[in-house]
């Protein structure tokens, strides 16, 4: 028995065996999600036939921007009402026998009966004036006979809704893939937006649509998964309207999203010529000359700005939610708003029971909900300037690669909350002076999820997977940049970095078995898990066991699943006789915070079949080759995906097509005979040069 086997088998003895899952399957209740919803109703000028209801999402603006008139349909929900407005936990009543949809909803059983959401994104190559200099590199969205724009447009459906993406691939020398980060995809895996896992890429000219049920609520983005892309520009908001755990008045306009960003593309920066002048954009907009040392070549955009009403009501002070989103390619976030506190109502798509801070961490790919009171503080010693005007801030945590020491001081003051809509002064408001900068994620006895999980079992007989970093492996074996690796603990186990291939995605495979003479590709890193619905998976990943070189932090982050966190352990060696794992409802979400030089433990589900990404959500890390895929229940997968079926020949269609273009060398990047020329020059790494993800 392995030391992990030794270590579950003690384990179970104070574990009950008949707490496995507090779940029941999805397909029980009549509300299983699959590609195609023979009930849908799209959604046009007017809202379709039935009296159920259709109604504003609480505290969504009425009056101005993109997206200011949507609402919320459930007009085929006859004998249903809105309950939101007095309860915010509340959702949709149904006014006979007093059922609801509410925040203790088992949202991945249950979910509402919405309406088809439809977009259209279109991707190009453009420049951008973010903060005073040029990117002339930049991908960017845009919708079709618009501008295009950064972050992407705002994407929003409802709880229970089902959203259909068309994006159409418009640039010249890269594919594509679209992923929905954090969306559970359940029998949609096919829709999750990775090449080389779930698809091809889309080649140029081409068009992929994406459809999906949107049986979370919450706060996420998407985001371009080929390679690196997404750091060029390739991010946007979406919002999945649903219940909250605490009141409040008003949203702000969007949501917020945070990020570093560079003047030349992330294609080159992972190369030693690193990413050059990097500063940190709040909604698209940032200051160079915070972080550079000469002055602007181009005018710097004004800072993103909120705006408050401070009138006090007979029910008190207004509260504002924001949605608070990190997609930077590189740098941890501490988010905080001079003189406010922030009451914490959810982490990443899990609602939870609120409580206040100061500030709070946003990690790569996660997501906070917080609730601003209008009503400045002066009881942690900062003094309320007499305009009102206040900093929000995005201080850099050194989790790794941003030194902060090279900005002007004050570079965290990246936006601008207002009670004089009229005011133009810049703020000159304090810093709260406890904030944190540590490289921490929030305290997880903090973060108690409102929907109680009781953790059963391992079936498996645990794994550990080290973070490795080699900046000695073999560039001949591994390409330019393997240097990264999710290495199993067994004894005589290889260096292995993430390498999937772009024209063959595991999603085309399903169907074959493997044993131990007829492997997968080892550098797909194909990690089978095939338990039932009910079975639990545990998973322990340990940073920097073995070689110093890189004593960081990183961000996992699972597709297709919440994991529960049982042990998130710092600066500690991992050792298993003295784990304290939580098991009755512990924190959960999809991207967690590998600490540095210690350790996680984390649980998921087997609910979901297909192949699922873990990785690090540092851009140039996964790059680089940390990340593995989960293979669940294969066979489940298989059955839903065969190769007699509709995803499966289409997707079959689209790899024939990314092929294609692909095999010609004159298509690649920089044109005309240069990607010939490359071809030449670096042979099998001379298109895809690093992990493809």
């Amino acid at each position: 028995m392995t030391l992990l086997g030794r270590f579950w088998s003690s384990l179970t003895q104070f574990l009950s065996i008949a707490t496995l899952s507090p779940f029941g399957d999805y397909g029980n209740n009549g509300n299983q999600q699959v590609p195609i919803l023979d009930t849908e109703i799209p959604v046009g000028e007017g809202f379709p036939g039935g009296s159920g209801p259709v109604f504003t999402p609480p505290g969504h603006r009425t009056n101005k921007g993109y997206g200011y008139d949507f609402k919320c349909n459930y007009s085929s929900m006859v004998g249903w009402e809105s309950c939101h407005e007095t309860n915010s936990s509340c959702w949709l009543r149904n006014t006979k026998n007093g059922d609801e949809f509410n925040i203790d909803t088992n949202y991945e059983n249950l979910a509402p009966q919405g309406v088809l959401r439809e977009y259209t994104l279109e991707i190009v190559n453009g420049s951008l004036n973010a903060d005073g200099m040029n990117f002339t590199e930049a991908k960017l969205f845009k919708l079709p006979g618009k501008e295009p724009q950064y972050p992407g447009p705002w994407l929003q459906a409802c709880w229970g809704d089902t959203v259909q993406v068309t994006v159409v691939n418009k640039l010249p020398y890269n594919g594509t893939s679209i992923h929905w980060h954090g969306i559970r995809q359940n029998q949609t895996m096919h829709m999750d937006g990775v090449n080389g896992i779930t698809q091809c890429p889309t080649r140029p000219g081409d068009s992929f649509v994406y459809k999906w049920k949107a049986v979370q609520y919450g706060s996420t983005w998407y985001h371009s998964h080929y390679s690196l892309q997404y750091a060029d520009g390739l991010v946007g908001p979406m919002t999945l309207h649903g219940p909250t755990s605490d009141q409040f008045t008003e949203a702000a306009d969007i949501p917020l999203l945070m990020t570093d960003w560079a003047h030349n593309s992330a294609f080159a920066a992972i190369y030693p010529v690193g990413p050059q002048n990097q500063t940190i954009l709040l909604n698209g907009r940032g200051n160079i000359t915070k972080h550079w040392g000469n002055p602007a070549p181009l005018d710097i955009p004004a800072p993103y700005t909120l705006h408050f009403d401070g009138t006090k009501g007979a029910e008190g002070y207004k509260r504002y939610l924001l949605r608070l989103i990190n997609t930077s390619w590189n740098a941890t976030f501490v988010f905080s708003i001079d003189n406010h506190e922030l009451t914490i109502v959810g982490a990443d798509f899990v609602p939870i029971h609120p409580y206040k801070n100061t500030s709070v961490l946003v990690g790569i790919g996660q997501r906070y909900n917080v609730i601003v009171e209008a009503k400045p503080i002066t009881e942690k010693g900062n003094v309320i300037p007499t305009d009102k005007n206040f900093w929000m801030r995005t201080y850099v945590a050194p989790c790794f690669g941003v030194d902060t020491a090279l900005y002007a001081r004050g570079y965290e003051t990246t936006g601008i909350l207002r009670y004089n809509s009229t005011s133009k002064a810049p703020p000159t408001s304090k810093p709260w002076n406890e904030v944190s900068l540590k490289c921490s994620d929030e305290t997880y006895s903090r973060l108690k999820p409102i929907l109680p999980w009781t953790i059963g079992n391992p079936s498996n007989a645990g794994q550990e997977h080290d973070v490795i970093f080699d900046i000695t492996a073999n560039r001949t074996e591994f390409g330019p940049f393997g240097i990264f690796s999710m290495e199993p603990t067994t004894f005589n186990s290889k260096y292995l970095p993430l390498r999937i291939d772009f024209d063959n995605p595991i999603f085309l495979h399903l169907n074959e078995t493997k044993n131990s003479t007829d492997k997968w590709p080892e550098r797909w890193i194909v990690v089978p898990e095939s338990y039932g619905d009910e079975d639990w998976v545990y998973l322990v990943i340990a940073g920097n066991r073995k070689k110093d070189y890189n004593a960081s932090a990183h961000p996992m982050h699972l597709h297709g699943h919440d994991f529960a966190i049982l042990e998130q352990a710092e600066d500690k060696k991992l050792d298993y006789g003295s784990l304290n794992l939580k098991f009755d409802n512990p924190p959960r979400r999809d991207v967690v915070l590998l600490p540095v030089n210690g350790y996680i433990v984390i649980a998921f589900k087997t609910d979901n079949p297909g192949a699922w990404l873990m990785h690090c959500h540092i851009a140039k890390h996964a790059a680089m080759g940390l990340a593995l895929q989960i293979l669940e229940r294969q066979r489940a997968a298989d059955r839903l995906w065969n190769t007699t079926s509709p995803a499966w020949i289409s997707a079959n269609n689209n790899c024939k097509r990314w092929k294609e273009w692909q095999s010609d060398c004159n298509n690649w990047w920089p044109g005309e005979k240069g990607g010939c020329e490359r071809k030449k020059r670096e042979g099998i790494y001379a298109f895809q040069d690093d992990s493809g993800i």
